[in-house]
């Protein structure tokens, strides 16, 4: 039976393409908002972060009305780190709309999105977005995403795809890009016209496959998914089937489905409708929840696995508590495992030795946005090096775990992008090029990420695109080279002078001004040379009865650089540590005492 008065579409685009833009432009067409209420931008993205980074992280799912239909939206995550959560929600969708720019045509993310959307069989509406920008070229966009379809092996069906140019930003979208229209119908008639509605049986026995996973501090664990088939009511029992085979019974405490912006608690929800579940405590992504007395088996739901782990540790540094409120272990390690139970992508167990708590995740990023998340509730903690997450084989061979990294880059530092990968550790797969662009793709070890867009923006002038995401564990490719230069570390704990670094500024780059705190051990610079070398940044000028025969020089101090959270963990090495407060991040050395590290170093 099909729902004609249903439609579930997914939202996937490269990262800043417009998909959360265009969203809020739905939303104000269906009249969710009144006309004078005042409204955030990018309305989806209400956590900071999201704001802040103009990325999407975490998966959304609203409602609009239309024409006397319900279109469930997912708004999905951009991000290579977050690349696992777009894989998921789109069993929740029987369309997605693609955001093309219109300037910038397909992008690697493009790919990687539209890949999977293909691989289920999803109808596609090309939506090409920004057709007001300068130098925009809407026919060519649409001729590389036809070319990215076929390289893609997309069927007959899904290359006679619907095309509409939009401007987002605007709030307009048109069938044809000088049309002169200015709302956003067009758009909505296509969903309806194109997307599928849900093909299900309502009167079959309930089947609902958890999709994701959301986490309410009054009622515990929520499972969210698209419900195949039956008509699941509150109060209901329900046989839960965990993918590993276990199965449990559980009660239905509450029913949601989505309206507009929230959720709307409702007595039943049928099959072809996007629900919200409560009652099943341990519910977990791939969790079946159906009829107990006649179950439906359904294929497991792939889960990304995590790929790098960091530990967090309480702060052991000299300033611990200065900008802080939260800096004990026992709090750390109870905010993190408070973490566990509402984030499902991420690993987080207490280290052997009881020491602290170690987290993995998808990446650098991923893992970032927690401990911003963490320092702006008022944590002070510290963390290591971000390290891969290895396995063996059935032989008991070494594994880690290896990306597919794409690279558009313009022709001219083609051959500077190839030899950064290389330094670090990628094989070129693939090289194709044509007038302006060459499309570059590598096997990496996920090792040899950390730290990689940094260096490939570099040598392309900031013009080239990166992205990667974890492809499969391969045989472990030896040692990689870590940073040449040594640092300077501070040798006591005094605040920074303008003489001081004026000096050292001569012998490499500083990451600290005048008048901050510091402490011995705290690394307060890159030295030009390799080896690391203790430096006083408290040294202040020494003042003689006779004035010099050279008058006092006046200073001039470089800017110093400022580490973003994702750069000083990419930043520091084995033996180092990023301190991370409200107000800081800081970098320094696990053994803060020089004399201690020349021991463990003699040791070694």
């Amino acid at each position: 039976m099909k729902q004609e008065k249903i439609r579930n579409v997914a939202i996937i685009a490269h990262v800043d393409h417009g998909k959360t833009t265009l969203v809020d432009r739905l939303l104000w067409s269906s009249h969710v908002f009144r006309e004078n209420q005042e409204v955030a931008e990018r309305v989806l993205d209400s956590n900071d972060q999201e704001r802040e980074r103009g990325i999407t992280i975490l998966s959304k799912n609203i409602s609009i009305h239309y024409k006397d239909t319900k279109i469930n939206v997912i708004d999905t995550p951009g991000h290579a780190d977050f690349g696992g959560e777009v894989e998921r929600v789109l069993n929740m969708a029987d369309g997605a709309l693609l955001i093309v720019d219109a300037y910038e045509g397909p992008k690697p993310q493009t790919r990687f999105v539209l890949s999977h959307a293909l691989e289920r069989g999803l109808r596609i509406v090309v939506v090409v977005n920004k057709i007001d920008r300068p130098n925009a070229n809407p026919d060519a966009a649409v001729d590389k995403v036809f070319d990215l379809m076929v390289e893609l092996g997309a069927s007959d069906e899904q290359l006679d795809f619907p095309v509409v140019y939009a401007s987002a930003v605007n709030g307009y979208a048109r069938y044809d890009v000088n049309d002169g229209n200015m709302d956003m119908v067009p758009l909505l008639d296509t969903i309806l016209k194109e997307i599928p509605c849900p093909d299900v049986d309502v009167d079959g026995p309930v089947a609902l496959q958890v999709c994701t996973v959301d986490h309410s501090s009054y009622e515990g664990r929520i499972g969210i998914g698209r419900l195949q088939s039956g008509t699941i009511h509150e109060k209901e029992q329900v046989l839960v089937i965990q993918p590993d085979g276990n199965r449990y019974n559980a009660q239905i405490r509450k029913v949601y489905t989505f309206e507009n912006l929230g959720k709307a608690e409702v007595p039943e929800a049928s099959a072809g409708d996007i629900v919200a579940v409560i009652g099943v405590e341990q519910t977990d992504i791939g969790d079946v929840i159906t009829d107990p007395e006649n179950p439906v088996e359904m294929e497991p739901l792939a889960v990304e696995e995590p790929t790098m782990a960091v530990v967090f540790e309480a702060s052991t540094s000299p300033l611990v508590g200065r900008e802080g409120d939260i800096v004990g272990a026992r709090q750390l390690k109870e905010r993190l495992m408070r973490e566990k139970e509402s984030n499902i992508s991420m690993r987080i167990e207490e280290t052997e030795d009881k020491s602290g708590v170690r987290v993995a995740g998808r990446g650098v990023l991923h893992l970032s946005v927690l401990m911003e998340t963490m320092r702006r509730e008022g944590f002070e903690f510290q963390v290591g090096r971000p390290q891969v997450v290895y396995k063996e084989d059935e032989v008991g061979n070494k594994l880690e775990p290896i990306e597919e990294a794409t690279i558009d880059v313009p022709n001219d530092y083609s051959g500077k992008a190839i030899e950064v990968m290389g330094t670090a550790g990628g094989i070129m797969e693939d090289m194709v090029s044509d007038e302006t662009m060459t499309h570059l793709t590598f096997a990496i070890p996920s090792r040899g990420t950390m730290g990689l867009k940094t260096k490939i923006l570099n040598v392309s002038h900031g013009e080239a695109v990166l992205f990667h995401h974890f492809r499969e564990y391969g045989p472990y490719s030896g040692e990689m080279i870590g940073r040449k230069n040594g640092c300077m570390i501070a040798m006591a704990t005094e605040k920074s002078v303008a003489y001081a670094l004026d000096t050292l500024q001569e012998r490499g780059k500083l990451f600290v001004g005048p008048g901050e705190d510091c402490y011995e051990g705290m690394i307060v610079g890159e030295s030009a040379k390799e080896g690391d070398m203790v430096v006083n940044v408290a040294k202040a000028k020494q003042l003689g009865n006779q004035r010099s025969s050279g008058a006092d020089k006046a200073i001039s101090l470089t800017p110093p650089i400022t580490f973003t959270l994702e750069e000083a963990l990419e930043y520091i090495e084995d033996d180092e540590l990023v301190e991370v407060t409200p107000q800081s991040i800081r970098l320094r050395k696990r053994t803060l005492s020089a004399t201690q590290r020349r021991k463990e170093a003699k040791n070694k």
